[in-house]
């Protein structure tokens, strides 16, 4: 007969034995299990809530994805950086730059397109596109944004540059931060954080220049005569880019960038990604020169691809968070399979699905074409040919009429019917324009302004690129009441340039008794 209680020295047995003193210990101590739940609290108190933060030293590499970071750095750096330099001739009562945020003026000039205040639903369809471009490369390739042209990349990738110039590559970076302090070592530590300082002053000092003329700003700045705003914006820009770029680096990207949490809605098993192809890489390990290659796969575990990671990841490990699919790692297990004699492309961009095919022995394929993709696609076509339409449709003129509320109307002494509207009408032309306005759909119905009937139409003239408003009356005779279809009847109010023949109109009501 056999007992299924433990026998002493088995492992459940060791376990009750432990959770027997545990309690006695409990019950024997001055507050019981409370003083254990004390005691865990402060323990708890006393865990950092917090990870101490991993230096990361990227490693220098040299292939065709850092050319093309390179050459993607210096074309948006130029293009930030330049930018508000650029002249554009509007004529003489515009400003001269071609892009400018004019907000005293309320207008936002890019090129030959002038965006009025009215007109924020531009806006509204340049970030739609800006979103779902972002959606239809993140399906196709993955996060090539944040690898090539986020600004968060670009000002480290340039934070980094400069270090590696004034402490050396990765190795030579690691000793300088081992060794002891120096006056060499504070000179090399003062030296590069003045160069983050100025890169961050010239970064602040630009963005300002895209709100005011820029050589009129810069002169004003130079001589302290600016608005003490723009030095406060300027601080502000100097001070985030240089925490940014120089010292919190890829914990923006993991921690306060949202867009990691998405992006994973974002792809599927079609989509190029950074990828350590482990069917041919397992199993990984250190190989010596002139050995056989059978029974192993082509990784010799060499850790170039994590020395080169501006994250400090292991692409081996799959996809992760942090990943922001630079491609170095790719450059350095390259550079690497080069010089043990493999065939390149270890780590390479790659689909999941293409992992699948290879290892079931099936054919490589690459879609382009899936119902995301297509849905992303024809979203993008719309909202551009609404865009561009909208553009070139788009007159110089803007009617708008506001008809007064209180009262609805006014019924004269001699039985005569009254409505008030407010007319804005906006000259989107660089030079004095002369407009008449009108109205149609009411017959017999006059205009007339200050007590004075103007007859069919009011004259104005408007100064160049500006608004005017105005009040304005409309009277039904006595005699035209029955035009009212239960006390209500619709009127037409038409601009024209008188200049160009130009027209807008804009359709309201007249209000009358029931």
């Amino acid at each position: 007969m056999t007992s299924d209680a433990p026998t002493a020295g088995h492992p459940s047995a060791d376990i009750g034995l432990t959770a027997l003193i545990s309690e006695a210990e409990k019950l024997a101590s001055p507050h019981g299990a409370e003083g254990e739940k004390a005691t865990a609290v402060n323990s708890e108190k006393n865990r950092s809530l917090y990870a101490s933060r991993i230096k990361i030293y990227p490693k220098l590499v040299h292939g065709r994805y850092r050319l093309v970071k390179w050459i993607v750095m210096a074309i948006t750096l130029g293009v930030y950086y330049i930018t508000p330099w650029i002249r554009w001739d509007r004529g003489p009562f515009a400003p001269d730059q071609a892009v400018l945020l004019d907000f005293p003026h309320r207008r936002f000039y890019f090129f030959w397109i002038e965006i009025w205040p009215q007109e924020i639903y531009y806006l509204t369809g340049l970030l739609i596109l800006a979103s779902v471009l972002l959606f239809l490369v993140t399906s196709l390739a993955g996060r090539v944004w944040c690898g090539y042209t986020c600004p968060q990349t670009v000002w480290t990738d340039l934070f980094i540059y400069i270090e590696r110039l004034i402490e050396g590559d990765r190795s030579a970076r690691i000793r300088l931060d081992k060794s002891s302090f120096t006056l060499g070592k504070a000179l090399r530590k003062l030296s590069k954080h003045t160069a983050w300082l100025i890169v961050a002053l010239a970064t602040g000092g630009a963005w300002v220049f895209y709100f005011d003329d820029a050589p009129q700003l810069a002169l004003n700045l130079l001589t302290f005569s600016a608005d003490p705003v723009a030095y406060l914006f300027i601080a502000m820009f100097t001070a985030t880019t240089y925490v940014f770029g120089g010292l919190a680096r890829e914990q923006v990207c993991t921690y306060m960038c949202p867009w990691p949490r998405i992006q994973g809605a974002m792809f599927d098993d079609e989509s190029f990604l950074v990828t350590y192809k482990y069917d041919r890489g397992d199993p990984r390990g250190p190989h010596k020169k002139n050995t056989s290659w059978d029974g192993r796969g082509d990784c010799i575990d060499c850790g170039q691809c994590v020395a080169a990671c501006p994250m400090g990841i292991d692409i081996r490990d799959g996809m992760q968070l942090e990943c922001i699919q630079c491609a170095l790692c790719i450059d350095a297990c390259d550079d690497i399979m080069a010089k043990v004699g493999r065939p390149r492309g270890l780590i390479e961009y790659d689909t999941p699905a293409n992992m699948d095919r290879r290892i079931a022995g099936e054919k490589e394929q690459i879609n382009i074409f899936r119902p995301r993709t297509v849905i992303y696609m024809a979203v993008l076509g719309l909202v551009s040919a609404i865009m561009f339409f909208s553009l070139a449709t788009r007159g110089s003129i803007d009617l708008n009429v506001l008809r007064d509320r209180n009262p609805l109307f006014v019924q004269l002494s001699d039985g005569s019917i009254r409505n008030g509207y407010t007319i804005k009408i906006i000259n989107k032309v660089h030079e004095e324009q002369g407009f008449t306005v009108r109205i149609e759909d009411l017959p017999s119905a006059q205009l007339v302004q200050q007590g004075v009937s103007v007859g069919e139409n009011v004259k104005v003239a408007l100064a160049p690129d500006s608004l005017k408003e105005f009040k304005t009356f409309v009277v039904l005779p006595r005699e035209a009441l029955n035009l009212l279809d239960d006390g209500e009847a619709s009127v037409t109010f038409i601009v024209e340039n008188t200049q160009t023949g130009e027209t807008d109109s804009n359709r309201t009501s007249f209000r009358g008794p029931r």
